[in-house]
């Protein structure tokens, strides 16, 4: 946006000036290192810390200013100039990743997040997000590894783990909806290699809760990831087509009228690394030859000024065809698999007046996909398909005091097979089979209020679910106090219950003798921040998370008994609440957000996370425990074009899942869980971003070496064959990427 904001002034000489200052449409940030020209012509400036640019010597005559720096939208203005004339631009850039914009959003606080009441909450912003999403596949969730707590120690899964918990303990909301399963997968089992099946490119915001969050999240224990995806442009009809080295898409978008009352967009991916794998001879390997496709579109209408529909949809496939690689693969292998997701929300916000918002969505989720192995025997087969109607008001009464309340109601289906191969010692098939439905309900209110003019603040809520298929219901009360001691000191004291119903595959399993209780969890958490400044903060958390009735199949893997002997695992382990445990630990980052200078993280966390099983009577820590995780990330825009970013992820091991020791170099059945841990993981990436500005058209090309240093990381991979008189094992490991340089570009029109 442009806006003249002095009245112009006409001086003796033919020749005037131009001035103005160039600031962002997120926080009114001023914006350093932006190159502004007249078009055309050699007369141009760059902004300086404060945002500000003066060109001089600008004889009359018709003029286009355009304003452009890399990761925001280019900016061009026509206007003319009058003889000895001084104009004054006040510029507004928005950034490449969000919704183009002719408003400024008016905040002071760079880390001020609307609904950011968890304190153990961290929110990605827009460059935050495609920085760190990795120019090879180009993945919001691999963003979300790099935030600080958040642990991954797979280069191929979009997976990650909270606090000792496995991603099914997290919720992803897109726009208000729980999905179910939001990826990409070779398998249907998004561990074993995923891609997130939404587009970085068409979210706002995305913000993680990792312990105690607010009472409007519900159906899960460990944690909550709220995406919301971004309207498109009412300014004008624009578009963008990108490439990486595994896919490419277009996007494109613009006003819905001619008197701008909505937008549209639409977004489209396709994968061509499959047809590249497939003209590569890799010897004695099998690789997954991975294929996928996925289509977004956004309509938002405005009824009236205080009512907007919005209708959103999501669809993607993938498909996996090893063929060439038939004689190569284990029974349980991958042979060919096909996935399908659809989604399709339609959402109502109705705010008639500033102190009232009410918001209605209504989603269908549909969910197919099946798996065979070499010898054509299907290893899965599933169905699923979810109808939900949510409704949402926020009610700001006196001196801002915030009400908050909600209704859900799902409707669930789920039907399909899973067949495994177990080695017990000798290959025994454990085909499960389930098919069921449910509906669950829930509602929920939330009172907020302040004190000492905002110094102090209080929020407490209750939430009530039920499921149909459950035999007991879920309460979940939450309670949050802070205050500031200083202008500069915030502290926050959060508590809250969460509960998780089990999958309808679980509830109605061949494997389920009885009934299934919803797996439960409490949080305490304590945080202390300090701003260093305006831009900068640091921040202490500790946190005390207690499990309860999590599901687990305790007979299913092989174990050294008391007496010497080997328990040989049980094909048709039954499904039950056995494991109880708790996760505590610190984490300590500092952060600095700015468009200018240096942005950006380091974090530290140590956490312990330990398991009881009641049915095997042992402790041991969790499958996804780790001691030591560093996260880091820094951004500079070194030049109005270029700009140079880095992350380090440092973790310290998780274990490997299972009974196992070491002896003389010896894998052996061991007596208790999860007592070797995998080597320590360690990846730094360095990405470039150099941005080409032509007269109508942006070209942003993408340079980045992934494991920079080469370091060698090795994982579990699977269980492999065990002797039950000698307790010899043999698992299986695989090695992850090693030093990798990619590129990507992305053409805007």
């Amino acid at each position: 946006m442009l806006q003249v904001a002095a009245i112009p002034v006409l001086a003796q000489e033919s020749t005037g000036e131009v001035n103005g200052r160039v600031i962002s449409s997120r926080d009114s940030e001023p914006l350093a290192l932006v190159d502004v020209q007249l078009a055309g012509t050699s007369l141009h400036a760059v902004t300086a810390d404060d945002g500000t640019f003066h060109i001089p010597g600008v004889a009359a005559g018709d003029y286009v200013l355009q304003v452009s720096t890399v990761d925001f939208y280019l900016l061009r203005q026509e206007f003319t100039q009058a003889p000895g004339e001084t104009r004054t631009f006040e510029v507004v850039l928005t950034p490449s990743n969000t919704r183009i914009t002719d408003s400024v959003t008016v905040s002071t606080d760079p880390f001020e997040v609307e609904t950011q009441e968890s304190a153990a909450s961290f929110t990605l912003e827009g460059d935050e997000r495609k920085n760190l999403a990795s120019v090879l596949a180009d993945d919001p969730l691999k963003a979300v590894e790099s935030v600080p707590g958040v642990t991954s120690n797979n280069d191929f899964s979009s997976e990650f783990s909270l606090r000792g918990a496995p991603f099914s303990r997290v919720g992803l909301y897109l726009d208000g909806i729980l999905l179910h399963s939001p990826f990409h997968t070779t398998d249907g089992q998004a561990d074993n290699g995923s891609l997130t099946i939404f587009n970085g490119d068409t979210t706002e915001d995305m913000t993680l809760y990792e312990g105690a969050w607010p009472v409007r999240y519900a159906d899960r224990t460990a944690g909550i990831l709220a995406v919301e995806t971004r309207d498109g442009s009412r300014e004008k009809v624009q578009g963008q087509f990108a490439a990486s080295a595994s896919n490419a898409g277009v996007l494109l978008e613009g006003p819905l009228t001619k008197h701008k009352r909505g937008s549209w967009l639409v977004d489209y991916r396709k994968s061509y690394l499959q047809y590249i794998l497939n003209r590569i001879d890799f010897g004695d390997q099998a690789p997954y030859i991975f294929a996928f496709s996925d289509m977004q579109a956004r309509v938002t209408y405005d009824v009236s000024a205080s009512h907007t529909l919005t209708l959103s949809m999501l669809n993607g496939t993938s498909a996996v065809d090893r063929t060439r690689f038939r004689d190569r693969l284990a029974v349980n292998s991958i042979f060919t698999s096909g996935f399908r997701t659809t989604l399709f929300n339609l959402s109502s916000r109705y705010a008639p007046n500033p102190r009232l918002l009410v918001a209605n969505r209504v989603a269908w989720t549909g969910e197919t996909g099946s798996v065979e192995n070499r010898n054509n025997v299907t290893l899965s087969d599933q169905t699923y398909r979810e109808l939900t109607w949510r409704s949402d008001a926020t009610i700001v009464w006196k001196n801002k005091n915030t009400l908050e309340t909600g209704a859900i109601v799902r409707f669930l289906r789920q039907h399909g097979l899973s067949n495994q191969f177990i080695y017990v010692p000798e290959l025994t098939p454990a085909l499960d089979v389930f098919r069921g439905t449910s509906h669950q309900a829930g509602a929920y209110v939330q009172q907020s209020f302040g004190l000492a003019a905002g110094r102090v603040r209080f929020s407490a809520g209750l939430r009530q679910d039920e499921d149909m298929a459950s035999p007991v219901e879920i309460t979940s009360p939450y309670a949050s106090a802070s205050f500031d001691p200083g202008s500069r000191t915030h502290v926050q004291l959060d508590w809250g219950q969460y509960g998780q119903f089990p999958e309808l595959s679980q509830i109605f399993s061949t494997f389920v003798h009885g009934s299934l209780l919803p797996e439960r969890a409490m949080h305490y958490e304590a945080a202390l921040e300090e701003r260093l400044n305006e831009r900068t903060r640091v921040r202490l958390e500790f946190y005390d998370r207690q499990d309860r009735d999590l599901l687990a199949r305790p007979e299913l893997d092989p174990r050294l008994l008391a007496d010497g002997t080997v328990f040989r695992a049980v094909p048709n382990a039954p499904w039950l609440n056995s494991e109880r445990g708790y996760a505590r630990g610190v984490q300590i980052f500092i952060q600095r957000r700015t468009a200018n200078g240096f942005t950006g993280w380091v974090s530290y966390a140590y956490g312990r996370t330990v398991v009881i099983d009641g049915v095997l009577q042992l402790k041991f820590p969790s499958d996804y425990d780790q001691r030591h995780t560093l996260n880091l990330y820094a951004s500079r825009r070194l030049r109005p074009t270029v700009n140079l970013s880095a992350r380090f992820t440092y973790g310290s091991g998780m274990p490997l899942p299972g009974f196992y020791e070491l002896r003389d170099g010896v894998y052996h059945i061991a007596r208790n869980r999860n007592q070797l841990r995998a080597p320590f993981y360690e990846r730094a990436d360095l990405r470039l971003n150099k941005a080409y500005v032509g007269k109508k058209f942006k070209t942003t090309l993408f340079g980045e070496i992934i494991n920079i240093t080469n370091h060698t990381n090795r994982d579990f991979d699977t269980p492999g064959t065990y002797d039950p008189v000698t307790g010899i094992s043999h698992p299986n490991f695989y090695t992850m990427f090693p030093i990798l340089p990619s590129v990507g570009m992305v053409f805007e029109f």
